[in-house]
């Protein structure tokens, strides 16, 4: 059985896609859809620069669709039989790209709108996120309630992302979530690495997004998808279109089930994993759950051509 996965966020880097769009005629076409949807020239922003404005939330989301929507179309089919999709956070509606639930241009209008909301949500209420390595969900819980009760009203910190066992991001308050890894490092976390983000992603500091994006997937089409796409809110499989247009939105302040989604898939006798888009991240997030079933990564023009060989 294979799944496919679609990495999220912090995958973006400047030359992201130039050798896929030099050397594939589909590629090109996709980067070139993607500047007319959006009236801005994007695919020079992926390949150029600068960085900083690659980086910026409402220029990186559209940025790894992009990316990851060019690879699945140079496969041509090629990936034989698709059986799941997931994605991690805004992978996740790359995912349902990829299961024909979403058009492109709708997916890109919203994930642009989307990174506009979560940035705007983070200037009304400021909030920030950090990685904590070597400690158990449950511990990473107590300590995220710990800290929220220290500050006795004065602000939250929630677990954002369950990534990989032993590798959970917190997300809150900025006063939060510093009491927070004081007191991860006081438990013996192996590390504790503050995020550089415009807001507190994934927690419930983007509940001013929720209207805005709400109304944005309204205005689109979705349909159901041709294959089970897992959900970040759930870790369990979407077939209806309604229900994925619903948990799209509550993504944005729900914790993303990255190890859970991951479990699931494999007890669902998933035996191949394709990570389609730039870089490897979920690749070893998913050698974190499991050794024996390695994910093949494919974002690079020499991943793609190799994979078609």
């Amino acid at each position: 059985m294979v799944a496919l996965l679609f990495p999220g966020q912090g995958s973006q880097f400047v030359g992201m896609g130039r050798e896929l769009a030099d050397r594939f005629p589909a590629a090109r076409d996709t980067f070139a859809e993607a500047d007319a949807v959006l009236g801005f020239p994007l695919a020079r922003l992926m390949w150029e620069g600068p960085e900083d404005e690659l980086t910026a939330t409402r220029n990186a989301q559209p940025a790894i669709l992009t990316h990851s929507v060019a690879v699945l179309r140079c496969m041509g089919g090629r990936t034989g039989a698709v059986d799941y999709a997931a994605g991690h956070s805004l992978g996740e509606f790359s995912a349902y790209v990829a299961a024909g639930s979403l058009g492109f241009a709708d997916a890109l209008r919203t994930v642009r709108r989307r990174g506009e909301l979560m940035f705007e949500s983070g200037q009304q209420r400021p909030g920030t996120m950090a990685a904590l390595l070597g400690l158990e969900d449950a511990e990473v819980e107590r300590i995220c309630r710990e800290a929220s009760a220290e500050g006795e009203g004065e602000g939250e910190v929630v677990p954002a992302n369950y990534n990989a066992p032993s590798q959970v991001v917190i997300s809150g308050d900025v006063a939060a979530v510093e009491r927070a890894m004081e007191l991860a490092k006081a438990a013996g976390a192996k590390r504790v690495v503050a995020l550089n983000v415009s807001g507190a992603f994934h927690s419930p500091l983007m509940a001013v997004a929720e209207q805005g994006l709400r109304a944005q997937l309204e205005g689109v089409t979705m349909r159901a998808p041709r294959f089970p796409v897992l959900s970040n809110v759930t870790a369990a499989p979407v077939t209806d279109a309604e229900e994925a247009r619903r948990l799209l939105v509550r993504q944005l302040t729900s914790p993303v089930r990255w190890t859970a989604s991951m479990r699931a898939l494999v007890d669902a006798g998933v035996d191949r994993f394709l990570e389609l888009g730039p870089g490897g991240v979920l690749s070893g997030l998913l050698r974190r759950v499991t050794k024996e079933l390695p994910a093949r990564t494919i974002g690079t023009a020499e991943e793609t051509e190799a994979f078609l060989a």
